[in-house]
């Protein structure tokens, strides 16, 4: 593959140096298990990171919009990568007895140091109906922590907000199927969102400038990325394609004080999110024998990604008319940073 942080393409393709290039689909040499639990380890990070940032960003005030009054936001959601997380210990993620081996005690993540990390494949093969012991070479790439401005998985945020009847207002994202570069990368995006009102609910709080409300959303990203035929390493392929899904979820119950010039908002919730990575096509590996060299027909380990944690997050909000600046952090799993401006009317 070209460019192995493909699964980023559409939250940051900036970042489309080659530091991962060549290197993480050779895990694939070993066992589909070994190779599912490398790869899972060098990626998590990355995906739990780019979760947390697809579920921020949503609101700004608790205070929905009149009837069909409507707000565009503009913002960008980062999330801030623990420092435990930029490395991972491999006995831990491969376990013993694994087919894939390594002379070092850990290796760099995606988000982690530009330090490659030298592995070796050890199987056992059907070579003319005896059992033969192979063996191969491959290096896993350092991570792209240098690339990442503040050491963060960052995630646009382009929304559209429209009042409702029964203080209601519906949120909408949208990134249409769009392709990137010659690589045959395609990318779309959408999510939506929920928010109503509760403040009457409490009574005489309604004649204050607090207002309360709940908040539930839900966005997708989808990556496509055909990489035809390449030879890297120890590893042919043919035909290749990947692919990858994401799904995120938040619930939050959030809250604001709305003056004329400043807006002081906060939330408690819950995020959570889902992500999956297959590869697909002919897979094969060259390997070193007694007998000579020995080929291989692999395959590719699909992965799942999963994060969820509650959140607290605090913000403000400058009004001038209709244009307002605003900015957040949220603690979470992932810390998490929002900025933006809005133009909002009614």
């Amino acid at each position: 593959m070209k460019k192995s942080i493909l699964i980023f393409i559409a939250v940051f393709t900036m970042i489309t140096s080659s530091k991962a290039q060549d290197g993480f689909e050779q895990a694939i040499l070993g066992s589909t298990k070994d190779a599912g639990n490398l790869i899972q380890a060098y990626f998590n990070p990355g995906m739990e990171g780019l979760i947390n940032s697809m579920n921020s960003g949503w609101y700004h005030t608790a205070k929905v919009h009149k009837k069909f009054g409507f707000d565009i936001t503009i913002g960008i959601n980062a999330s801030f990568i623990p420092s435990d997380k930029e490395t991972f210990n491999i006995q831990n993620a491969l376990g013993a007895g694994s087919s894939i081996t390594s002379t070092s005690t850990s290796a760099a993540t995606f988000a982690g140091p530009d330090t490659p990390t030298t592995f070796t494949v050890t199987r056992t093969i059907d070579v003319g109906g005896a059992n033969q012991q192979v063996t191969a070479n491959f290096e896993l790439p350092g991570g792209i922590i240098g690339d990442l401005p503040l050491k963060a998985v960052p995630a646009p945020a382009v929304q559209i907000g429209l009042g409702l009847p029964y203080k209601l207002e519906v949120m909408a994202r949208f990134f249409p199927e769009t392709k990137f570069g010659d690589d045959g990368a395609k990318v779309s995006m959408y999510g939506i969102g929920l928010k109503k009102e509760i403040t009457s609910w409490f009574g005489p709080l309604d004649k204050l400038p607090l207002h309360v409300s709940l908040l539930a959303a839900y966005s997708n990203l989808d990556v496509n990325y055909g990489f035809g035929n390449e030879t890297t390493g120890s590893l042919e392929v043919r035909n290749g394609i990947g692919e990858f899904g994401l799904s995120a979820f938040s619930f939050q119950a959030i809250a604001s004080l709305n003056f004329p010039f400043i807006n002081i908002f906060g939330g408690l919730g819950y995020n959570s999110g889902n992500a999956d990575l297959r590869m697909s096509g002919t897979f094969i590996g060259s390997f070193t024998s007694l007998g000579g060299e020995q080929k291989v027909a692999l395959t590719p380990p699909s992965l799942k990604f999963n994060s969820s944690s509650f959140n607290t997050t605090i913000g403000a909000r400058v009004s001038l008319g209709f244009f307002k600046i605003f900015g957040s952090y949220s603690l979470q799993e992932y810390n998490t940073v929002n900025a933006g401006i809005a133009f909002s009317f009614r």
